[in-house]
């Protein structure tokens, strides 16, 4: 049956994208017709792949248009699978890239989770270079960064880049879309190793367990190995209400993360720099991961230009229990590293309780003592986890105990 549909973006302030037409025929072959920027160096091969690309999804009769300005492999072959799709909605066939091996680390469940950096799912040219700006986690969005028409394309181009693109050492996470839409992602992105899902706009505890449960049936059939972790948002006030029964609604939670944008329009209020109308919820969502055993994760910054914000932002954060920031741009990471690490006096003391510790341990002695404080568990194990954050994030040697304070990375 003919039909015809295209895909990507074209036009001069295009970049590290294409744009693909394919106009099914009843007969004729396939005429492939191919501009780009690039083609005195990557012509032919662009030609060689989208060809390729065709007698693979089937498309023997059909008229094919390549717009390209750089796009490199897995985005054409992406752009190429989407406009057949919309031309034939029935297709079968997909254009999978190989795995390749950096993408094949599996998830940590307890890590830093300072900064995660959101990349809209359809703005390829946003991916290749994300993870040189070392985040904790790479957040591919397929919800509110995606405009409804171009849902579909953003599906492709996210599996595709789970498979291929390498992000570094940070953390692969994707957001899925609300309701029976967001289910229906896990189908694209589950198998191809995320590390975890975030699930927005959570307001019952079965949501979570229903995607808990679509990720284990989709990756069972994929015979997919490792683990897949969810975290999921609160973005309203029946959210933050039973954020301790969300947090705790499935093991493979291992992250509570508000989202105030929405929270704020839910309530009515303005949302402020100061953060009043929103300092319940907060307080909820800290509360509620700790207490579920999962890790609480603030809102992400709107003003990408005020940096003293941010850093104010990210302090009054760490103060209310939350261990790391969203980022929309690449400026914020290393603030938000900076806020969240512990101070050199907290690194000190932290050392002090935990050496006072083990000594009193060795000793056999019941109390714990530094100087003229009594010091409790609660306290050290506090101290503990400011230790093991300092040597995650390199700022603190594994064999401090040994070197005093030569173990403190400068």
């Amino acid at each position: 049956m003919a039909g015809r549909g295209e895909a990507g973006s074209r036009g001069a302030g295009v970049r590290s994208d294409c744009w693909i037409s394919v106009e099914l025929r009843d007969g004729g072959g396939l005429e492939l017709t191919v501009a780009s920027k690039v083609a005195s160096m990557y012509g032919e091969r662009i030609r060689t792949q989208v060809a390729a690309g065709c007698r693979a999804l089937g498309l023997e009769h059909a008229r094919v248009e390549v717009d390209d300005q750089g796009a490199v492999p897995f985005v054409l072959d992406a752009r190429l699978e989407c406009a057949a799709r919309r031309a034939d909605p029935g297709l079968a066939r997909v254009l999978l890239p190989e795995l390749r091996l950096c993408c094949a680390a599996p998830a940590v469940r307890r890590r830093l989770r300072r900064s995660r950096l959101y990349l809209p799912g359809n703005q390829p040219k946003l991916f290749l270079n994300a993870g040189l700006h070392l985040p904790d986690g790479v957040i591919l969005d397929l919800e509110d960064a995606v405009a409804p028409a171009e849902k579909d394309a953003a599906r492709v181009l996210v599996r595709n880049a789970l498979r291929v693109v390498d992000f570094g050492a940070a953390e692969r996470m994707v957001r899925i879309n609300q309701g029976e839409r967001g289910l229906e992602d896990l189908d694209w992105v589950a198998p191809h190793n995320p590390h975890v899902i975030l699930v927005p706009k959570v307001e019952d505890p079965a949501q979570v367990r229903a995607v808990a449960a679509r990720v284990a049936a989709i990756r069972k059939k994929a015979k997919a190995a490792g683990e897949v972790f969810l975290m999921p948002i609160i973005e309203s006030a029946l959210g933050a209400w039973r954020a301790f029964e969300i947090a705790a609604a499935d093991p493979s939670v291992i992250a509570l993360a508000v989202g105030l944008e929405d929270y704020t329009a839910d309530i009515g209020a303005p949302r402020t720099l100061e953060g009043r109308e929103s300092f319940w919820a907060r307080c909820q969502v800290v509360n509620g991961a700790v207490a579920a055993g999962a890790q609480p994760i603030d809102t992400v910054f709107s003003d990408v230009a005020d940096e003293d914000g941010l850093r104010a932002s990210c302090a009054e954060a760490k103060a209310l229990g939350f261990v790391g920031k969203g980022c929309i741009h690449p400026r914020q990471i290393a603030v938000v590293h900076a806020a969240f690490a512990p101070t050199p006096d907290e690194l000190a003391k932290a050392q002090r309780i935990v050496l006072a510790f083990e000594q009193a341990e060795a000793q056999g002695l019941g109390v714990v003592a530094l100087g003229s404080k009594m010091i409790d568990a609660p306290v050290v194990k506090r101290a503990q986890g400011v230790l093991a954050t300092a040597q995650a994030a390199g700022l603190l040697s594994a064999d401090w105990r040994g070197s005093g304070d030569e173990g403190v990375a400068r």
